[in-house]
């Protein structure tokens, strides 16, 4: 079974930082692609961040230079840093990993900014 469980959203004022985890279990998927999305009401989900097979990252451009995205392998978790939080990152954020032909996804976890 593959499992992807999302933790670390909540409640915080704009500016403020937020630490997303993934826990992932049912597997070895440190060489698969893993990412970040996010969808907000009414809106299409969106690529948040994304780590490829090779390591290298990609960041939508509305969240570059202020969010992160890294995995820690002894611990099976990815992760979602995400500072200077705008009103606009109001989503629920969802942790993805990618084996093909399929796309596997957490339950979600909200992540609300007030201005």
């Amino acid at each position: 079974q593959v499992q992807l469980v999302e933790s670390g959203g909540g409640l915080v004022q704009a500016g403020g930082s937020l630490r997303l985890a993934c826990a992932y279990s049912g597997g070895i998927f440190g060489i698969a692609p893993m990412g970040w999305y996010r969808q907000a009401p009414g809106k299409q989900r969106e690529l948040v961040a994304r780590v490829s097979v090779g390591g290298s990252t990609n960041y939508a451009d509305s969240v570059k230079g202020r969010f992160t995205i890294s995995r820690d392998f002894t611990k099976n978790t990815m992760y979602l840093q995400m500072n200077h939080l705008k009103s606009e990152d109001t989503a629920v954020y969802y942790c993805n990993l990618q084996i093909q032909p399929n796309d596997y996804w957490g339950q979600g976890t909200q992540v609300t900014v007030s201005s």
